[in-house]
């Protein structure tokens, strides 16, 4: 069985998805980009900024599912540019700083909207 998360603290979803499932002891977010929930715009800044915004989203995200940050147990990170990896690193450390979760990055041609950076994450309940 199943449960669908929605939270209005995170930007709806731009397509057929939900913001994230709940399946079991695991939670699955959907890719989070740097879209104000405020405005439903992707917010104007670089790669650290943006970042700041997406693990925002995410944050909400997993709140709304009923656990937290720290119980994240793996990210998926995906990339326009390889020189955007040492800032988004930055801004990530600050929300994992103690046992950081496993995590796979990905350099990719293009995102959703222009956006250049996305994140997903498996948290545990």
């Amino acid at each position: 069985m199943k449960k669908i998360i929605k939270t209005a603290n995170a930007p709806e979803a731009i397509g057929p998805y939900s913001q994230a499932v709940v399946a079991g002891d695991f939670v699955f977010t959907a890719g989070q980009i740097a879209i104000s929930p405020e405005t439903n715009k992707l917010i104007n800044g670089n790669v650290a900024e943006q970042t700041k915004q997406v693990l925002d989203n995410l944050e909400a995200v997993i709140k709304a599912s009923g656990t937290k940050l720290s119980s994240v147990v793996k990210t998926t990170v995906y990339l326009i540019k390889p020189e955007d990896f040492a800032p988004m690193n930055e801004v990530y450390a600050t929300y994992f700083s103690n046992e950081p979760p496993a995590r796979v990055t990905v350099f990719v041609s293009s995102l959703p909207k222009g956006a250049l950076v996305e994140i997903d994450a498996t948290a545990k309940l």
